[in-house]
């Protein structure tokens, strides 16, 4: 009996292994890790943009004009501020347990808003750092930019090739889970066979060096030749120490964004696609150790990629025109006002 009992107990505890290591899933991890990221990025990113957007008006209601530099740094607002007003939503999705209740409609801007704001982002990332490269190096040059309408075409320039590219994201609707009754999102699709992954595979090669590659090459470039010039002038001329400072502060923070939020992503991207393919190929295997580990982190970098909203405020704050004067300004004013109104009541 004892044997028995416990041959039932072993086929019993095999079956329950195989049944949750069927699909090697991490919907607990994702539905922790989803909803508390997304709100966090969303007060922050809301807060910070919504700060920089106010300058940018104030800037506008002052000049009725913008400069290229604080132009494209509009448009980076812009941007972040669109992903940010959609991630209520996607935590919402997560905190529901991957149940989508917007509609099909919803569920496809919302992947294509997430790679219009990364992607624009990440131009225009590239095309500031090309500016100051030019205001630095190439004075004549930036000046003829300054005082045409070259930064406003750049502009309209990057949102419509975004734009394009991103079309294909609007296929990503929702799709009916029959064994749970749920209507998934934001996720890729289960009953994509190997020949689609494959697609998707080769499509993300293609993203990866027109989206990550080429401008990272191209910032690195421009900024190692800023620090270059400015060494120099900093031994031939004497430059202030704070500017310098603020200068490379300023190149720090670009590779610091590429190097946190959108490398890591695509790098994970494209291991992830390939496990996926492996699988559809191959089926799960007996371990799971090496797919769980691949797809945990394709959600950690997801996070990170949508945190860029967060850190380009510390963008304007280095290299925007009187940006930092502005904050600063505010906030030297909201202290003295503080003490006036507390001896106020101090005399009462």
């Amino acid at each position: 009996m004892h044997v028995l009992e416990g041959i039932c107990k072993f086929k019993k505890g095999l079956i329950m292994n195989l049944s949750r290591n069927s699909n090697c899933s991490i919907s607990n991890f994702k539905h922790n890790v989803y909803p508390a990221t997304y709100l966090v990025i969303f007060i922050l990113g809301l807060i910070f943009n919504l700060v920089s957007l106010w300058f940018f008006l104030t800037v506008w209601k002052t000049n009725r004009k913008f400069g290229p530099v604080n132009l494209f740094m509009l448009n980076l607002v812009l941007s972040d501020l669109m992903l940010v007003c959609s991630l209520p939503l996607r935590a919402a999705y997560y905190l529901m347990e991957s149940d989508w209740v917007f509609g099909d409609t919803l569920c496809r801007i919302m992947s294509f808003l997430f790679y219009v704001n990364m992607y624009s982002s990440i131009y225009f990332l590239m095309v500031l750092s090309v500016v100051r490269f030019l205001a630095i190096t190439k004075p004549y040059t930036f000046a003829m930019l300054k005082t045409s309408r070259s930064a406003w075409i750049v502009c309209l320039m990057i949102w419509v090739l975004i734009s394009l590219v991103s079309i294909p994201m609007l296929n990503a609707g929702t799709t009916k889970d029959l064994a749970s009754n749920k209507t998934k999102c934001l996720e890729l699709n289960p009953d994509y066979n190997a020949h689609k992954l494959f697609t998707l595979i080769i499509a993300n090669y293609v993203t990866m060096f027109f989206g990550i590659i080429l401008p990272f090459a191209v910032i690195c470039i421009c900024n190692i030749f800023v620090v270059c010039k400015l060494v120099k002038i900093r031994h031939m001329q004497g430059t202030e120490r704070p500017r310098f400072r603020k200068s490379i502060a300023l190149v720090i923070t670009v590779l610091c964004i590429f190097l946190t939020c959108f490398l890591p992503y695509h790098v994970v991207r494209t291991l992830f696609l390939e496990s996926e393919q492996d699988i559809s190929n191959n089926g799960y295997g007996e371990s799971c150790k090496y797919t769980e580990r691949v797809r945990k982190a394709a959600v950690i970098t997801l996070c990170l990629a949508a945190g860029n909203s967060c850190l380009d405020p510390l963008i304007y704050f280095f290299a925007g025109e009187n940006f930092r004067q502005f904050v600063l300004k505010q906030t030297s004013e909201k202290e003295i006002e503080i003490p006036k109104y507390t001896r106020r009541i101090q005399r009462q």
